[in-house]
């Protein structure tokens, strides 16, 4: 065999294994960047619990996740496509596709800058709610009496109206087993890993004090996306 045709057939090879890495690459779901320092929510969150909640725990999610997909044919499909079809999977792709999605939603909706409610949202939540007050009352309510582990959202349902729900786990209101959910606006991590190490037991304070964080620059994007254009 001469060295010019080896030599293609080397080039040729090395193309194809490219190739498969690069659509192996295609079909993981990304890991979303930390939009601040860990220490950028401490009135919060302390550092501590940001560095473990998001490398350990939110990043293990992934990671598990993408072991599981890769295994199913069709894996390669986009993690929201994944968590509204949820009920053609697993329980093992349920709980760590709920965790990578819930987190990675989770992240974008604390901001170091304390911001007031304002804007579309703070309209929407009047109406539905009748005063933003109530729907503080109402979240609050919400995520106290969640026993375990799981999450408590504000989401927007099908028919356009703003509700608080909770649910169990890792589940999101966007899985097709949830029953009365919707595309969730603001969430709150109920799991004892979110908040321990610096509340130890004391729950309520944590969700009392998550008021100081949320990023309601997001949640009106959020909004203003799925709210039907006039």
């Amino acid at each position: 065999m001469s060295k010019i045709l080896l030599e293609r057939i080397e080039k040729l090879e090395t193309r194809i294994v490219n190739e498969k890495t690069f659509l192996n690459e295609m079909k993981k779901i990304g890991i979303e960047k930390l939009p601040y320092a860990y220490s950028a929510v401490d009135r919060f969150i302390n550092k501590e619990t940001m560095d473990v909640h998001y490398n350990k725990h939110y990043k293990g999610y992934v990671d598990k996740l993408n072991k599981a997909i890769s295994k199913r044919r069709g894996g390669d499909k986009e993690l929201e496509e994944i968590i509204k079809d949820i009920s053609k999977y697993n329980k093992k792709i349920r709980d760590n596709a709920g965790g990578a999605f819930n987190h990675a939603l989770f992240w974008k909706m604390l901001s170091p800058e304390q911001q007031k409610c304002s804007g579309d949202i703070y309209d929407k939540i009047t109406i539905d709610f009748g005063s933003y007050r109530d729907f503080k009352s109402k979240f609050e309510e919400v995520a106290k009496k969640r026993f375990g582990s799981g999450w408590v959202w504000l989401i927007l349902d099908n028919n356009n109206k703003l509700k608080v729900i909770s649910t169990p786990n890792q589940d999101n209101p966007l899985m097709d087993v949830v029953k009365g959910g919707g595309y969730p606006l603001l969430g709150l991590d109920l799991w004892e890993h979110a908040y321990y190490l610096k509340y130890l037991n004391k729950r309520d304070d944590y969700i009392k004090n998550f008021w100081t964080v949320v990023n309601w620059k997001f949640v009106n994007k959020l909004l203003n996306s799925k709210l039907p254009k006039n």
